[in-house]
């Protein structure tokens, strides 16, 4: 949520970098939440001030009583009621107000940084740079969703039987290859210092808030309405909110967390090729890293957590490529995304296999999250994300990159966590 002090101060800076996320009604915006918050300052100043009378005037009474000035007295405790009355219709002018600022402040979206260019969508996206030979498989290569069939180890037809589309069972040397990206992934990130949680995979609606996920203008959470608690689509929103309403020493920074969970989305609104097999999925797994920063250090933090997440597709052995999101594929919360594509042989194409964002202080003023400095004062903290890494494509440019006529070969790195070489 942006900071309704910094849209005032730089008005222009916001309505230029909202521009980039194609909001021409950008100004409009601004101008509306700056003049809620002026009516809900004059609320307050003219609240302060009954209130005050109201006190000073409450005095009176006992000093009136006392000198026998009864009807006096009355008067005076007359105008004490009014006065309360009118406080009274003031606080709920007043808290009215402070909701709707609130709710208009949740309909604007991040700032984009300075190296955010502006663009409609994922075509206007920054190739920064690719790196690793793609394969040159043999004249037999098959997609992912055929090669999954013809060694039994991912069954799209029972995850339809339990649950339904999007679901998929992942069976034998299927399974131990998920469970092997766990065990890489989580260790690879403990070296990396991040600290490993394992959190709720279902989170109340605050810490829907506190993330930007709700209000879910996508419609992409799956929503339990008869406890008001909803599924998680993806680690980032409890890893975060461990930290909601605290207030951090600047000498205990940064905080480098780290957790696995299945994730679900409705992926409402897909359709086609690009959701065929492992693509797209409702339930997921996924590896998360989560940095609470101190505002001056964010960026460097965001390119370490880019560089980190580059080694493990180096270390899979998987080409890959770098872009810098434009504004129209920003997302809501965040002020720069880098995401990391990996090449899919089979398919011929590549498949995004990761984000990772600064949301600067955006979730923080939501969350209440701040830190102290060494006088003592009190600061919002910048919040970092990325996926290190999604299962689904990592595994489905695994089967498509490393297949031949005698199986799949399994990456170097995993295989003494699979246990086997091959899937054949």
């Amino acid at each position: 949520m942006l900071q309704v002090a910094n849209l005032r101060e730089d008005k222009a800076n916001a309505v230029k970098g909202l521009l980039k996320r194609n909001i021409d009604n950008a100004e409009s915006l601004i101008d509306g939440v700056i003049a809620l918050d002026d009516r809900r300052k004059a609320l307050q100043t003219e609240l302060d001030s009954v209130l005050a009378e109201s006190n000073q005037i409450s005095k009176s009474i006992g000093i009136l009583m006392k000198e026998g000035k009864k009807q006096e007295a009355e008067e005076v405790k007359a105008k004490t009621a009014e006065l309360k009355q009118r406080s009274k219709i003031l606080q709920e002018e007043s808290q009215e107000i402070e909701k709707e600022l609130t709710n208009s402040l949740y309909q604007i979206p991040n700032i984009p940084h300075e190296d955010v260019k502006q663009g409609k969508g994922e075509d206007d996206n920054e190739i920064l740079s690719e790196h690793g030979q793609k394969p040159d498989l043999y004249a037999g290569k098959k997609p992912h969703w055929d090669l999954i069939k013809e060694y039994d180890i991912i069954d799209f037809d029972l995850g339809i039987k339990i649950t339904g589309a999007g679901f998929p069972v992942y069976k034998g040397k299927g399974a131990r290859m998920q469970r092997a990206l766990l065990n890489f992934f989580l260790d690879e990130a403990n070296k990396q210092g991040f600290k490993e949680i394992q959190p709720p995979v279902v989170v109340n609606e605050a810490s829907g808030i506190g993330t930007g996920q709700l209000p879910d203008k996508e419609g992409q959470m799956y929503h339990l309405e008869d406890t008001d608690l909803y599924l998680i689509p993806t680690a980032e929103v409890p890893i975060t909110n461990l930290l909601r309403g605290d207030i951090i020493n600047e000498e205990d920074l940064p905080i480098k967390l780290t957790a696995y969970t299945p994730c679900f989305r409705k992926e409402a609104g897909s359709w086609g090729a690009h959701v065929r097999g492992l693509n797209r999925l409702h339930q997921f797994d996924k590896v998360e890293i989560v940095q609470v920063q101190h505002p001056d250090k964010s960026y460097e933090a965001l390119a370490e957590m880019s560089n980190y997440i580059q080694s493990l597709l180096k270390k899979l052995e998987l080409p890959y490529r770098v872009l810098r999101l434009c504004g129209g594929d920003l997302g809501f919360t965040a002020a720069l995304t880098y995401d990391m594509e990996v090449w899919s042989a089979a398919q011929e194409k590549w498949l995004e296999v990761s984000s990772v964002s600064n949301f600067e202080t955006y979730q923080s003023n939501r969350l209440k999250l701040r830190y102290k400095d060494a006088d003592k004062k009190k600061h919002l903290l910048h919040t970092l994300n990325g996926s290190a890494l999604a299962f689904p494509r990592i595994l489905a440019a695994i089967l498509e990159n490393n297949q031949s006529e005698k199986g799949i070969r399994v990456p170097k790195i995993l295989q003494s966590y699979t246990g086997f070489e091959w899937i054949d």
